[in-house]
């Protein structure tokens, strides 16, 4: 079952930057590894990407917490249950 994440515009753009940074940061991981660069700079620079994405995670949840608790969705509001998977997810 898939639900449609319904999050405004404005929450979303700094997301999609952070993203957006995410994908150039992994594209220059793969282009580290392939010209054989030092392994202490290819691990710093994926552990920068892993912390993009978690945040990007992070403010989608907490963007669908705000909605569901202004009421200003059309779908029921998720369990506590599945609100914990969500958050486990990116753990």
């Amino acid at each position: 079952m898939e639900d449609d994440v319904q999050v405004d515009e404005e929450s979303m753009q700094p997301v999609l930057n952070r993203l957006r940074r995410a994908q150039g940061q992994l594209a220059a991981v793969i282009t580290m590894i392939e010209a054989g660069r030092d392994c202490k700079d290819v691990v710093t620079q994926l552990a920068a990407v892993s912390r993009a994405l978690d945040r990007a995670g992070f403010k989608i949840v907490a963007s669908g917490m705000r909605q569901c608790l202004a009421g200003d969705s059309d779908t029921p509001p998720m369990s506590q249950e599945e609100l914990e998977k969500l958050f486990l997810a990116l753990a």
